[in-house]
């Protein structure tokens, strides 16, 4: 599979819905534009096929206009003419790796395609039963990776090829150890994700809330933001829809901490490690992949509940925001998260036997909902 230069040709299928780099919300685009660009400057030679307005280096193939049918009745329309794009385009092509991040269709494209000896496919999502049957009939012929041991510990009876934590830019500046008082939440509008929570903290502790993410257009996302959000904002909760570039950069940079007070098993929080790497420590429930994700004591707190995260903001001051971002910058840098994926891509076998997580899972306890 190698060749003399010991550089591989790599084709990474991104999703259709945003451009690479994404201009706002997109985290695995974001994901895949990190990818490319470490893979490129460690001497590989990688095609990525992704959306219209990515960098020219980028194979745009889906229409921009597409982002507006994600979660709705013609999403599967869209990926499928996207992937049918896709795959006739490198018809008669040959690459040593085929690496899939659109979805569970573009792994089964990617089998039959005939064009790389190894797929390999990152999980994003949650692993609920119809995936995990899914992903039974294909994981000794794709090489599947997990992004958290939490993710892998969710379906254990998968082989994983790899966990590779996702990376997030890292900012030219260094951080500062200078902050102002409020405190953040940069997520989706949503239950799972604990806004009033979050609301409900900053009141506790008598700092300001700046919420930062796109509403859900589900009615559910749509009714939890008009009841248990709009109400309160004003001076002491803002609201930014959709935050992005130095502006997102500025808002978490300068935020006393992060507030995660997620109610789901969220299998990666790259808002997390945005903060993180930013210096800005993160205060999260412990639940899904928080602990794998939040040194205790050094790159922020973990808290049982709503008494222990109120406690843990009273503490932030105690956070050290250089070693912070110092030890976040090393664990979720893009070339960290490329190194690990090149052994993935170039282990000998794809049968590989399931990850030990049990010991792993031990300390993650399931999942739960704080009201």
């Amino acid at each position: 599979m190698s060749r003399a230069s010991d550089g591989l040709r790599i084709g990474i299928v991104a999703p259709p819905w945003y451009p690479l780099p994404p201009s706002g919300y997109g985290g695995t685009e974001l994901v895949v534009h990190l990818l490319h660009g470490e893979l490129r400057r460690m001497g590989h030679d990688v095609v990525v096929f992704g959306a219209e307005g990515s960098e020219p280096d980028v194979v745009a193939i889906a229409k921009a206009e597409w982002s507006h049918d994600l979660g709705g009745h013609d999403e599967a329309a869209r990926l499928s003419t996207y992937l049918a794009r896709v795959f006739a385009s490198i018809q008669g092509e040959r690459f040593d790796v085929l690496h899939d991040h659109a979805g569970y269709e573009g792994t089964l494209l990617a089998l039959h395609s005939g064009v790389a000896p190894v797929v390999v496919h990152t999980i994003h999502g949650e692993l609920l039963e119809p995936m995990c049957t899914f992903y039974r009939e294909v994981m000794l012929q794709a090489r599947l990776c997990a992004i958290s041991v939490s993710q892998a510990a969710s379906a254990p009876a998968l082989k994983f090829a790899g966990i590779v934590h996702n990376a997030v830019e890292i900012p030219a500046a260094p951080p500062s150890t200078t902050h102002e008082r409020y405190l953040i939440e940069v997520a989706r509008i949503t239950p799972d994700k604990g806004q009033h929570l979050a609301i409900r903290l900053a009141r506790s502790v008598g700092r300001k809330l700046i919420l930062a993410g796109k509403v859900e257009r589900s009615g559910e996302g749509a009714r939890y933001f008009e009841e248990q959000v709009e109400p309160y904002l004003g001076p002491g909760v803002e609201y930014y829809p959709n935050v992005a570039g130095s502006q997102k950069t500025k808002l978490i940079s300068r935020a006393a901490a992060g507030v995660f007070p997620l109610q789901w098993s969220e299998p990666f929080g790259l808002a997390m490690a945005e903060c993180m790497v930013a210096g800005t420590p993160v205060i999260a429930l412990r639940t899904g992949s928080t602990p794998e994700l939040i040194e205790h004591g050094v790159t922020g707190f973990l808290a049982e509940d709503m008494d222990g995260l109120i406690e843990a903001a009273r503490h932030i001051h105690e956070i050290d925001r250089v070693r912070c971002a110092d030890v976040a910058r090393e664990r979720f840098g893009p070339r960290n998260m490329a190194e690990r994926y090149l052994e993935v891509y170039r282990r000998g076998s794809v049968s590989v036997e399931p990850f030990v997580v049990a010991a792993e899972a031990a300390s993650l306890p399931p999942a739960g909902r704080t009201r």
